[in-house]
């Protein structure tokens, strides 16, 4: 009796330590870099501000098994108002536990100053920006024969910029 106990646990203990292993958890995803590329301002006919950026995100599988991804979505945002949204990287792989670097460019035209003028000022005054940033990513977790689609969402304040 106390075999078949001790086999039972083991045989337990071995599923569980399975299941944890192999169930698939989110990727990490983190916004690496966001630097500034130019800054214009048009007149005509209100005060508009034109931004570029060049952003990394940086996407950490932490399972044991790969991710492919379909797509991978970041939006830029401004006390709370959307600015920019760009896809990047068209598509990748990331093997067990790796990561992998997605570099794009956020271009944003037709910022209003007028709305957040008073709040811009005293960012730039302080010397740094706060930008809020939306992550998305999609794609499937590929372990043996089998795939499990993947949505994953991660949003991140703020992203300092200067």
């Amino acid at each position: 009796r106390c075999i078949l106990y001790s086999a039972a646990l083991f045989l337990f203990l071995l599923i569980a330590g399975a299941a944890f292993l192999l169930y698939p958890s989110d990727p990490e995803i983190r916004l690496t870099r966001i630097r500034l590329n130019r800054i214009g301002i048009r007149t005509n006919p209100r005060p508009i501000l034109d931004l570029s950026f060049s952003i990394t995100v940086k996407v950490h599988n932490r399972d044991f098994f790969s991710l492919t991804y379909d797509t991978l979505a970041v939006s830029v945002g401004y006390r709370g108002r959307q600015l920019g949204f760009v896809t990047g990287g068209g598509g990748g792989r990331i093997r067990a536990r790796g990561s992998s670097y997605v570099d794009a460019t956020l271009t944003i035209d037709g910022f209003e100053v007028i709305y957040d003028a008073f709040y811009l000022l005293e960012d730039i005054a302080k010397g740094v920006i706060p930008f809020d940033t939306d992550t998305r990513v999609e794609g499937k977790l590929g372990l043996f024969f089998f795939t499990v689609p993947l949505k994953v969402h991660f949003f991140s304040i703020p992203v300092v910029i200067f």
